[in-house]
């Protein structure tokens, strides 16, 4: 086939052939092959040699091959007419071009006017169709109904403008919507709208052979279809444009309802404010503090929108300073968080029996870093929904508040969570993320007057109201540097009974002695309990 397109046919032709219209000439005899050439040559130069009645089967063979490729709307290009990967000029092959549409005229002066006077029947002939066809239009209320019947007859009164002055076109059609009252634009959604342009045009075109003699009816019709195409972008650039506002209206909404969290302000406002952005109230709220990445503020605020909506959880963000915070709900535990833990590990006493402590003080069973963040219903906990949305935030500690039912107590998580954000430089080690609860030692040696309060009565009170013994034993087990021998010598007991006692003592506090980090954290507690024991007793 490609060698009957580029003229190579397996014929000799024996007569001159007559050149296309608008083909340069050629000359009247061939060169003659050289005798020692390949008999394709030799085929290639008798295919050259003109014919006298242009009828040769060579000849025959291009014009079937270039009706086809005219009727296939493409062109042909010659073997070897221009350079691999580009193709000849058009005007190298004037019989192949793609035939130009014969669209002079358009529509008529008289059928414009027709279409002006028969506006207000092809509004109610279209809002006719909407009823019959779209089976929500006839549940809107009466002024949403009467709002769109009014656009579509401001876009028949505008098509027929677009008729008349087509260089004008797009800012007619963007015309049509500025009648709609404002609410329409949440009242129709834009899958609506698409439905409204497509059943109204549908109308419109029922009536064309009406509107239009035989000869016209092409013309109207093409004119109603590009019209409709124009009012279905403006379309798209009203809801477009309505979806930025909203999206900037969400944005400053949602950094305010933050910063209120921020900074503890509580007033019946905030949760309308919060529901307002979306927020839809989840049974247990949560604050999450991390470092903010280096991206720009909006653009750490989407990425945690997107890893909440994975994770099926509600989210509230802002970043203040170099900090991303983050108010975070969902269906998590509303207790259950122990002092000493940071993580979801086991007991230390059962951790030791398991393989004992790493190097750094941590339990053997306690997560490292973990970026893979969580699915939807692998969020249980607190520090579940901090690990399906740490990749938001940049490197660093990553510190979960404490969990409130909702999102009135989130000023309160937020205030522990900063406080905890400041103090997690002191500890290394800490897990990412780490509970704000298990930087209380942390918190108290800084001054903060809550974390001393919760580790006198969490840990000392309890161990002093259990008896003497046990408080007495662990104060001695700490102060003698953790060596069972030297306690069982200075309280003249065995090396067992020291260690029942102390296993007692981890019940009934929550802090296992035999755990590098809890016996850190009992320690100031057991501190704290003495000054504050002596302080309030005056006594030495």
């Amino acid at each position: 086939m490609l060698a009957d397109v580029a003229g190579n046919p397996s014929e000799p032709v024996d007569g001159p052939r007559q050149p296309a219209a608008g083909a340069q000439p050629v000359s009247e005899q061939a060169p003659e092959p050289a005798p020692g050439r390949a008999p394709s040559a030799r085929r290639e130069a008798a295919d050259r040699e003109e014919t006298p009645d242009g009828d040769s089967p060579a000849a025959r063979r291009r014009r079937v091959a270039r009706g086809r490729a005219t009727h296939r709307g493409v062109r042909t290009p010659a073997l070897g007419t221009a350079a691999p990967g580009q193709l000849p000029p058009t005007d190298d092959f004037p019989d192949q071009r793609i035939p130009k549409l014969d669209n002079t005229g358009g529509t008529s002066e008289e059928v414009v006017r027709r279409v002006e006077l028969s506006s207000g029947m092809l509004a109610s002939r279209a809002a006719a169709r909407m009823v019959e066809v779209l089976p929500w239009f006839p549940t809107m209320s009466a002024s949403h109904r009467a709002g769109i019947q009014l656009v579509v007859q401001a876009g028949i009164s505008s098509f027929v403008e677009w008729c008349r002055r087509p260089e004008h076109a797009r800012e007619l059609s963007e015309d049509v919507f500025r009648v709609a009252p404002r609410e329409l634009v949440r009242a129709v959604t834009f899958r609506r709208l698409v439905d409204l342009v497509r059943v109204a045009v549908e109308a419109i075109e029922a009536e064309v052979p009406n509107l239009a003699g035989p000869d016209q009816e092409q013309h109207l019709l093409a004119d109603v279809l590009r019209y409709s195409r124009d009012i279905a972008f403006a379309g798209a650039v009203v809801y477009a444009r309505a979806a930025e506002e909203r999206g900037a209206w969400d944005a400053r909404l949602e950094a305010l309802v933050v910063d209120h969290v921020v900074r503890g302000e509580v007033d019946r406002a905030l949760p309308s404010r919060a529901a307002a952005v979306g927020w839809r109230n989840p049974p247990a709220v949560t604050v999450i503090v991390g470092r903010a990445g280096s991206d720009a503020p909006e653009v750490v605020v989407d990425e945690a929108h997107r890893l909440a909506r994975i994770a099926g959880l509600e989210v509230l963000a802002g970043v203040h300073h170099d900090r991303l915070v983050m108010v975070v709900g969902g269906n998590f535990a509303l207790s259950g968080e122990d002092i000493g833990r940071p993580d979801d590990a086991t007991p230390a006493a059962a951790t030791a029996a398991a393989g004992g402590d790493d190097d750094e003080g941590r339990s053997a069973a306690a997560p490292a870093d973990d970026r893979r963040g969580a699915g939807p219903g692998e969020v249980r906990t607190s520090l579940d929904a901090a690990r399906a949305l740490m990749p938001a935030c940049g490197p660093g500690p990553v510190v979960v508040g404490p969990v409130v039912p909702d999102l009135t107590g989130a000023p309160r998580a937020a205030r522990i969570a900063l406080a905890a954000t400041d103090v997690v430089a002191a500890w290394p080690a800490a897990p990412r993320p780490v509970r704000a609860r298990a930087l209380l030692a942390e918190l108290a040696l800084a001054g903060d007057a809550d974390a001393r309060r919760a580790l006198v009565q969490e840990v000392y009170v309890p161990l002093r109201d259990a008896g003497t013994p046990l408080l007495e034993t662990a104060g001695a087990y700490l102060d003698f540097g953790s060596s069972l021998e030297a306690t069982a010598r200075a309280l003249y007991l065995h090396t067992n009974t020291v260690r029942y006692r102390l296993r007692k003592a981890a019940e009934v506090c929550g802090l296992d002695p035999a755990d590098h980090r809890e016996r850190f954290i009992l320690h100031v507690a057991l501190v704290l309990g003495r000054l504050d024991g002596t302080l309030s007793t005056g006594k030495s």
